[in-house]
């Protein structure tokens, strides 16, 4: 790969350690893969407008976990010299990633093949609301947006409420995750042909993408799902019950018969409504209810005492509850950073072990622009360049510091 260094960065670690990223991206998407990439080796380069704004957090909590492992350069890029530092940086750069609506890349002068021309080696990654082509690509969107027009409002909540929401940014973290797999990708073609590509996907296609299992039931069946609330759409019993303290996630699945023992009511396996598959699912409601009974006669961790070794299920926790529970704990999901004001925070990290090439995190969330001298300074700028920059307006070196 052909980064900016011969050497990895100081702790840095990883199977990306070597890749060197520009990024350009704002709000949760576009960060999202980067942060995935950062998290994997790669040396991150942010490149944000000075005085960022809301669409580049990075002072709150969200901010400081979208943004850990990244150097920071502000630069101006609608200013005359702006786009020069950009493309010097895309020169030495393996991956850039952008999530600008698709005719800004091209008004800015930074569509892939602008870079190519001085970097054909460039994977180019883009997200946008919509895709890159058609009636809907010069529209923004927004996480709920997509998780509308994709389908995902239709079948969350109880039956016959109207729309839900998914409680969790689904289509911009399935957006980022999908980049991610895109890059990586890109990265390994590369090896074989020397070229990079253009990757990129958007909010609606990955929204459609994890719909699945609702997807291809009208795709092949020519159905179409509806909400069913906390029940499994298709599998019965499945789904939340409330039990003496709280609610219990239950799965039998396939032992029916050993379930209904295990819960102490035997009898309902006999039982002609729920003998089989089929008379189960047309009975739902009833065998819901009979169940609703039982699960309300003990607590949460006591049902676990009795089902959690044979039976899939679980409690419903609440977020501090989550980072609680011994199994989560044993996990170690996070990992400790400096905050830019000097106290440690604890960020997530990223969810799968490499038992070679571990990833990493490196750093907290940097301040703006904190290193844009240092980057010049790699790129080859003089002093005289960088006082000129700035005196330009063209850069930020720190944090409020713009002549």
């Amino acid at each position: 790969m052909s980064g900016l260094y011969d050497e990895p960065l100081v702790g840095a670690s990883g199977p990306l350690v070597g890749v060197r990223v520009v990024d350009v991206t704002r709000a949760r998407a576009g960060p999202t893969c980067v942060r995935q990439l950062s998290d994997l080796g790669a040396d991150v380069v942010q490149v944000r407008p000075p005085a960022g704004g809301g669409l580049f957090p990075t002072t709150g909590s969200d901010g400081a976990n979208l943004h850990r492992n990244k150097r920071s350069m502000a630069i101006d890029l609608s200013r005359e010299g702006g786009r020069d530092v950009l493309v010097r940086l895309v020169e030495r750069a393996d991956v850039f990633v952008e999530n600008f609506r698709p005719a800004v890349k091209h008004r800015l002068g930074i569509d892939p093949e602008s870079l190519w021309a001085v970097n054909p080696r460039l994977v180019y990654a883009s997200i946008s609301g919509f895709g890159q082509e058609g009636p809907y690509a010069s529209r923004p969107g927004v996480d709920q947006i997509a998780q509308g027009m994709g389908g995902l409002m239709s079948v969350t909540g109880p039956p016959g409420e109207g729309p839900w929401r998914a409680g969790i940014a689904v289509s911009d973290t399935a957006a980022g995750t999908f980049l991610t797999q895109g890059v990586l990708a890109a990265l390994f073609a590369r090896e074989r042909t020397g070229r990079g590509q253009w990757v990129h996907t958007s909010l609606l296609e990955s929204m459609i993408n994890f719909m699945d299992f609702q997807a291809v039931r009208w795709l092949i069946d020519g159905e179409v799902a509806g909400q069913t609330g906390n029940e499994h759409p298709t599998i019965v019993p499945m789904g939340t019950f409330a039990t003496a303290d709280g609610y219990l996630n239950v799965a039998p699945v396939f032992e029916f018969g050993r379930f209904c023992t295990l819960v102490g009511v035997p009898a309902l396996a006999d039982d002609p409504r729920f003998a089989d598959y089929t008379a189960r699912h047309a009975h739902r409601e009833e065998l819901t209810t009979e169940l609703g009974r039982v699960f309300r006669t003990r607590a949460s961790a006591e049902w676990m005492g009795i089902l959690g070794d044979d039976m899939p299920c679980g409690p419903v926790l609440h977020i501090d509850e989550v980072f609680a529970d011994p199994q989560v704990r044993e996990l170690n999901l996070t990992r400790s950073v400096v905050h830019p004001d000097g106290h440690p925070i604890d960020v997530l990290r990223y969810p799968v072990t490499l038992s070679d090439t571990p990833a990493t995190i490196r750093a907290g969330v940097a301040r703006e622009g904190a290193h844009t001298r240092d980057v010049l300074t790699e790129l080859g700028y003089t002093e005289e360049d960088i006082v000129a920059l700035r005196a330009a307006g063209v850069i930020t070196t720190e944090e409020g510091d713009r002549a």
